[in-house]
């Protein structure tokens, strides 16, 4: 929420060619509380103020000799750090209204002026311009927490892959059809996985040699989406020896609790004749 302190700090700019008007505006926003205001008699100023002082609110006189409010109101959108203008215009001219409103001003003050309602108006529009600032600040700094968050994940999956290659033999990733994606450690030497072919066509798949019935277990753990932790499996070498192995995995899912493959870890174990 915008406080009542943050509303009477807001950098107010007044726009009116008659040093009257201006005097009066000035003295009926100090009496409220305003703190913060400048104030102009001449239109080619505005943009420069503006610019200058990042204004929350510009009470903008329609009706000025040489360049008018619409024609100031033109320049500000040129030169504007965002979409939005925080003008409020000031006309004694009914038509004026609706033509202001659809050129870009957000509100109006017609003359003669009714002390209680432009002190209202102000108030209100004020308060909409700083909610829509803290909107537009919180959103940047969400975008930045994102960023540094993603950029922790990724450090923080880096570290971890780093581990687990260097407290395993390999590393490993599958896809939802189980083909290998990726792959760190002698993988192609110690179980004769060809990573970049998929199992089941010429050069992918697994060598011969397995122990089939533990083959079987694990693949049914994998069809099943579980988990496990040191599996035990081996293979008989072609000169005779057996080796056996230790691999743990895990399941990966996406946001939509899809099932996308999965990931983990080997180790190679001593050969036995």
């Amino acid at each position: 929420m915008v406080s009542s302190t943050d509303i009477l700090n807001a950098n107010i700019l007044i726009v009116d060619d008659q040093e009257a008007n201006v005097q009066l505006l000035e003295q009926m926003l100090r009496e409220a509380g305003y703190r913060n205001l400048t104030s102009t008699t001449d239109p080619y100023e505005v943009c420069t103020l503006h610019r200058k002082n990042r204004n929350d609110l510009i009470l903008l006189d329609l009706q000025m000799p040489g360049m008018d409010g619409f024609q100031v109101m033109e320049g500000l959108k040129e030169n504007a750090a965002d979409d939005y203008l925080p003008v409020l215009v000031i006309t004694a001219q009914p038509d004026h209204k609706l033509r202001a409103l659809q050129a870009g001003a957000k509100d109006f003050i017609s003359k003669p002026f009714d002390l209680v309602e432009a002190k209202t108006r102000i108030h209100n529009m004020l308060e909409v311009r700083l909610l829509y600032k803290k909107l537009e600040h919180y959103s940047k700094v969400l975008e930045q927490t994102v960023q540094e968050r993603t950029a922790e994940l990724r450090e923080s999956e880096a570290r971890y892959r780093s581990l687990t290659e260097l407290a395993s033999d390999w590393y490993w990733e599958q896809d939802e059809n189980m083909n290998f994606t990726r792959v760190s450690g002698p993988v192609l030497e110690m179980l004769g996985i060809q990573v970049d072919a998929p199992a089941g066509e010429p050069g992918g798949g697994q060598a011969a040699g397995w122990n089939e019935a533990e083959r079987k277990l694990l693949q049914a753990k994998i069809a099943a989406r579980q988990p496990f932790l040191d599996f035990a499996f081996s293979r008989v070498n072609a000169d005779g020896s057996q080796q056996t192995f230790r691999v743990s995995g895990e399941p990966m899912f996406n946001q939509s609790s899809r099932f996308i493959g999965y990931r983990g870890v080997g180790v190679k174990l001593t050969a036995k004749k």
